[in-house]
Order: structure tokens, then C-alpha cells, then sequence
């Protein structure tokens, strides 16, 4: 039911976000948006080589996506690029194939994992893991463009 969806847990991530805000020389930017539901999630990154050394975002979402962006700006300091692309695979997989949810320093999106009953709430439940990796498609695709230029 609805109220294994709405936990306590996912209502203090919800109320608890870090890293609100924009980083105005980041390195790239990238907003998602739910047509369904409208919520939106933009963030910034800054990555040196293929490590996030930091992040800000702008959430305006239900309770799933503040709680699902509310993990990310815990966690994403430090992790790599490849990492963040499987995150969201992995959880993507979790949501529609009944997947098992990560593990390690990404555990807590296991909370998450009742939102696979709704199908309306997955999009939202997505937007900071599908932000962040085109945020690093984006930085990539720069350096790429730079590194060609200089060629």
C-alpha cells in the first residue's frame, strides 16, 4: 500500500536534503523532469577526471524524488562516473524488473524499493540518477570536444 511507499524513512530523507543549492561554475549541469507527476530535479557537478568532487541540486519533487536526490547529495562526493551509471541502472532494475537494490555505500535507496508496486511513481523516484549521469555525459562530452579542439 501507499504507506510502505510514504515510510517514515523516506519522509526524514524527504525533509533532510543536502547540498541544496547551484554550483554557478560547474563543470555541467543537467535537468530531469517527470511529466507525470511535473517534479524536477537540476543538478550540478564538478569532476576531476572521472571523480565527483562536488554537487548541488535544486529539487522540486514529491517525497520520492526528495528522498531519492536526498541519498545522491549524501553519497555522490567521491564516487566515479561508472559507478553513477550503474547506480542508475541498478536502480532502474530494482523499480521495473524486480531487480535487488544496491549495496555498500548506496544501500539506503533499498528504502525505495516498495515504489516498484507503483509505476506512476517511478519516473520521479529517477530523476537525480538520470540528472547526474547526463551531467557526467555532458562533462565528458566537453572535455572530448576540448581534447579534439587542441588536437
Amino acid at each position: 500500500m501507499l504507506n510502505d511507499v510514504y515510510n517514515a524513512r523516506i519522509l526524514e530523507l524527504a525533509g533532510s536534503i543536502p547540498r541544496i543549492g547551484r554550483i554557478p561554475d560547474a563543470h555541467g549541469s543537467a535537468t530531469a523532469h517527470s511529466k507525470l507527476c511535473g517534479s524536477t530535479v537540476t543538478v550540478d557537478l564538478k569532476m576531476e577526471g572521472d571523480t565527483v568532487t562536488d554537487f548541488a541540486h535544486d529539487v522540486k519533487a514529491c517525497a520520492l524524488g526528495q528522498a531519492s536526490s536526498s541519498i545522491m547529495a549524501r553519497h555522490v562526493i567521491g564516487s566515479q562516473a561508472e559507478e553513477l551509471r550503474a547506480l542508475r541502472e541498478t536502480v532502474r532494475r530494482m523499480l521495473k524488473e524486480n531487480g535487488a537494490p544496491p549495496d555498500g555505500k548506496w544501500a539506503d535507496i533499498k528504502v525505495l524499493e516498495p515504489v516498484r508496486d507503483y509505476k506512476a511513481r517511478h519516473a520521479s523516484t529517477l530523476l537525480t540518477f538520470d540528472a547526474v549521469v547526463s551531467a557526467i555525459d555532458q562533462i565528458e562530452k566537453k572535455r572530448a570536444a576540448a581534447k579534439e579542439a587542441a588536437e
